[in-house]
């Protein structure tokens, strides 16, 4: 069949490769004309392009099912395999990739480009026509597509289609972050680390944390509150290294003997959790042919490092509802019913999460005449390990937020004690604004 993609994101070039090798013809259709003839790639509109990514083991578990030759291709630009060694009665695990999103997205576009039967158009996807009750054609500025499926894989701030849809539930994360990328000299060993992507640290209201990336690679993250004006001067390059110096184990990262910065001080804000299914208010599948996928359908607060997996999770759900069925509208409802019960879950514990977090961050202790959010479960493992025999499978998302429901009786006992976790050395939030504030003046 003819399908036409919106969005030359992961979610739609992977979509489109694995679609290309079932026999169908595919046309992608993006405003981003791909990398420069340099190398360089802008990828305007996409902020989170540039940012640090957690590419969780998920990623490379769909490449490997769908396209192996390409999740090689990932290793050979310099992705490294993340494998946790056997401890006790748990075997040795791989839980994910060192990789840039940038390097990721590099290697699936030369592979769709590349792909027999998968076609690149430039443009601006306006709507479809549709014909007899279904997809007929997308709409491209004002040229068409014949298409007997279009997939919206055009991202959070895409539109196609909107008016087919139930309203979108969501709302702010309440967080905003700056990043920088660097690179570790020749033998330098990198800094010191406490998770399998790198390291990270909690303080009252803000947060530090490395990413590592491909080919000895890595991002430096440091997270305010949105409203916490007084630290958007994180921003200026000056300000947001005195901070990383500042802080023990993060500057340790950033030392000039071992390793130089090779990209500007990046921000990102406006972040939201959103979900958005394929049906219409009144739970119908309003287009038949029309099917949203990956951030169309969930983004989720980006501290967690969870849109990859749910992206290309659902393009790999897509792809076996395709493959037995073709009927577009029986595969729309139940692609719609695998996300309410595999996708929305994750939407929800951020909706959860991300308001205790703000509290949290605004110096509130926990409120335990409320239920506990999957963050202060997770943390309460640093006073009873035992706990991650539950905690571990979630945190890798190999079991569903509701599994942490087994263990809220024991965390809630543990924070009735009096226990609250730990507070790292390091300067506080009111240290920062004091240490930035003439560094600000001064760029000014």
């Amino acid at each position: 069949m003819d399908v036409s993609i919106v969005g030359a994101g992961p979610t739609g070039l992977f979509s489109a490769i694995a679609l290309a090798r079932r026999g169908h013809r595919v046309s992608v259709v993006d405003r981003d004309p791909g990398p420069a003839a340099d190398g360089t790639w802008e990828r305007k509109g996409v902020m989170q392009f540039h940012h640090p990514h957690g590419v969780r083991q998920q990623v490379p578990d769909c490449l490997k099912a769908e396209m192996p030759d390409v999740g090689r291709a990932v290793l050979a630009a310099g992705a490294e395999q993340i494998a946790l060694p056997a401890e006790g009665a748990r075997p040795a695990m791989k839980v994910g990739l060192w990789c840039r999103r940038s390097t990721l997205e590099r290697v699936l576009r030369a592979a769709a480009v590349a792909e027999p039967g998968v076609a690149f158009k430039r443009g601006h996807a306006d709507g479809v026509r549709q014909s007899g009750g279904r997809v007929a054609a997308l709409l491209v500025d004002g040229d068409e597509l014949p298409a007997d499926l279009v997939l919206n894989a055009s991202g959070r701030s895409g539109k196609l289609g909107t008016a087919l849809r139930a309203p979108e539930g969501g709302a702010d994360c309440g967080l905003a972050y700056v990043s920088r990328h660097y690179a570790l000299l020749p033998g330098a060993e990198p800094g010191p680390q406490n998770n399998p992507f790198g390291w990270m640290k909690r303080w009252p209201g803000y947060m530090c944390a490395v990413f590592m990336g491909d080919s000895r690679t890595f991002s430096l993250l440091v997270v305010r509150l949105s409203r916490d004006r007084e630290l958007v001067a994180l921003r200026h390059e000056a300000a947001f290294e005195a901070v990383v110096r500042s802080v023990p184990g993060f500057g340790e990262w950033a030392d000039p003997g071992r390793s130089r910065p090779i990209t500007g001080v990046l921000p990102g804000g406006q972040l939201r959790n959103a979900y958005r299914g394929q049906l219409d208010e009144a739970g119908r599948v309003a287009l038949p042919g029309l099917i949203h996928v990956g951030d169309a359908v969930c983004t989720t607060n980006p501290i967690a490092g969870r849109g990859l997996t749910t992206s290309l999770l659902q393009a790999c759900r897509l792809l076996t509802l395709l493959d037995a069925d073709d009927d577009p509208a029986s595969v729309a409802a139940a692609f719609d019913q695998w996300c309410e019960e595999r996708i929305r879950p994750w939407f929800d514990d951020h909706m959860a999460w991300d308001v205790d977090e703000q509290r949290q961050w605004a110096g509130e202790d926990v409120d335990l005449s409320r239920p506990l959010t999957s963050g202060h479960i997770t943390a309460a493992a640093e006073a009873d390990p035992s706990l991650m025999r539950v905690i571990g499978p979630f945190i890798a998302m190999e079991a569903l937020p509701a599994t942490l429901t087994a263990i809220e009786p024991r965390v809630r006992d543990i924070y009735a004690s009096g226990w609250r976790p730990e507070v790292p050395a390091g300067p506080s939030r009111e240290d920062l604004i004091e240490l930035i504030t003439p560094l600000t003046a001064a760029a000014r």
